[in-house]
């Protein structure tokens, strides 16, 4: 079954790296906003922001969040994990910093956005699964996201079903 899902990640730096992973058509993920469309979500303030990112999870059972070398602690990924979990979403993250963006370039290693939510007296992260491949090459890394991405997603799903 194919899966709908909600994709979080920083738009600036890993918007490429992220295409990458949206496009390889192994689950349905939330359509992009294009350049304009987010200016003008943003100029309608924290509200119009929040409703805009409500509206993409609707009929969404997952988020992936797509962790760069910035994702963690960022004020609307942490939003966008907080209201995932609390519709009852699975959420699963997947190290990206590997692939290589359009200028051919990989990035550094980002925090563990789990590590910063609160889940009752321990941390987000000691339920959510944050893969990282450890291949080294960019079309190893894209090649094992792709085998595993499903199956990470139902695992996510069976995990948040549990909590």
């Amino acid at each position: 079954m194919t899966r709908k899902v909600f994709y979080s990640f920083h738009y600036i730096p890993d918007g490429w790296r992220a295409s990458q992973v949206r496009n390889m058509g192994i689950i349905e993920g939330n359509q992009p906003v294009s350049d304009n469309d987010w200016e003008s979500v943003k100029k309608g303030g924290d509200a119009a922001i929040a409703k805009w990112i409500a509206t993409q999870m609707i009929g969404r059972t997952c988020t992936v969040v797509l962790v760069g070398a910035n994702t963690a602690g960022r004020k609307w990924i942490n939003h966008e994990i907080v209201e995932s979990w609390n519709k009852g979403m699975g959420v699963v993250g997947i190290r990206i910093h590997r692939l290589l963006d359009s200028s051919g370039n990989g990035s550094s290693i980002g925090g563990n956005p789990f590590d910063s939510i609160e889940y009752g007296t321990a941390k987000l992260s000691s339920v959510v699964k944050l893969y990282d491949p450890s291949y080294t090459a960019s079309t190893d890394v894209y090649n094992y996201i792709k085998r595993n991405l499903a199956g990470w997603v139902e695992e996510a799903i069976t995990i948040r079903s549990s909590h």
